[in-house]
């Protein structure tokens, strides 16, 4: 079976490890875990993921294996796809 990327709240918030909707929410509330996909009642699990990096310090570990382009890309605030968008604009 294919795991939905895109999880209810219910299973968000399981997903993330909280007991509780309660502390699910509060989560939310302080910052620690994204709000739904916009326009939807769904939460990315891979957003759930990345927040989770974040606390755990796991971030700095993925940073450290990107390339210096994707790091200078990611400390200019553009994505690495961002960036391969704006070489090829300029190579037309």
């Amino acid at each position: 079976m294919i795991e939905p990327r895109g999880l209810s709240k219910e299973q968000a918030a399981a997903y993330a490890g909280c007991e509780t909707l309660s502390a699910f929410n509060d989560w939310i509330r302080r910052g620690i875990m994204p709000g739904p996909i916009p326009g939807t009642q769904k939460w990315d699990r891979k957003a759930i993921d990345a927040a989770l990096d974040r606390l755990s310090g796991l971030q700095l570990k993925i940073e450290s294996q990107l390339s210096p382009y994707d790091a200078w890309k990611a400390s200019q605030n553009a994505s690495p796809a961002e960036g391969n968008q704006l070489v090829n604009q300029k190579t037309r």
